[in-house]
């Protein structure tokens, strides 16, 4: 079988690719800039509110890992009722997010995200899209969590 791809937004994307590259069955990840209005945003203007979301792509094999089993690992990182915040970092850039590149992953993630619901008493806030663009983040900030081991991040690793 052929991998897949999707595109998930958890606050800083520096701690979420560390956590998608831990992961038995991800193939490769890249962190960018999602689902915003313009073309190849600098992270400078990201930091200024440009709309984009942090995100990284996630190359998978299905087999290894199913859509399902990879969606609850992402739940396990994020507060899915914070609207554009994830730990300390705040801003639309901070929003989580699922941007789909292919519709027939939609019913499995509106699926998770339901039953997930089921575990809180607050609306979820996440962002559930097609993919609109996606563009890569600089190269300082690819696996920059394995440049950089104390540098900081909002998800725990112990």
């Amino acid at each position: 079988m052929r991998n897949s791809t999707i595109y998930l937004a958890g606050g800083c994307f520096w701690g979420c690719q560390k956590y998608f590259d831990l992961l038995p069955g991800v193939v490769e990840t890249e962190v960018g800039y999602a689902n915003g209005p313009t073309a190849n945003p600098s992270y400078e203007e990201v930091k200024r509110h440009s709309g984009h979301a942090e995100t990284v792509r996630v190359v998978y094999d299905p087999d290894a890992l199913p859509l399902p089993a990879l969606l609850d690992a992402y739940f396990r990182i994020i507060d899915p009722t914070a609207v554009n915040r994830q730990g300390g970092d705040v801003g639309v850039q901070y929003r989580t997010g699922i941007y789909y590149a292919d519709a027939a992953d939609l019913p499995v993630i509106e699926a998770r995200l339901e039953n997930l619901a089921r575990q809180y008493d607050r609306p979820l806030a996440v962002e559930v899209r097609p993919l609109e663009n996606f563009y890569s983040a600089e190269e300082y900030h690819q696996k920059y969590l394995e440049k950089n081991p104390g540098g900081y991040c909002h998800i725990r690793f112990d």
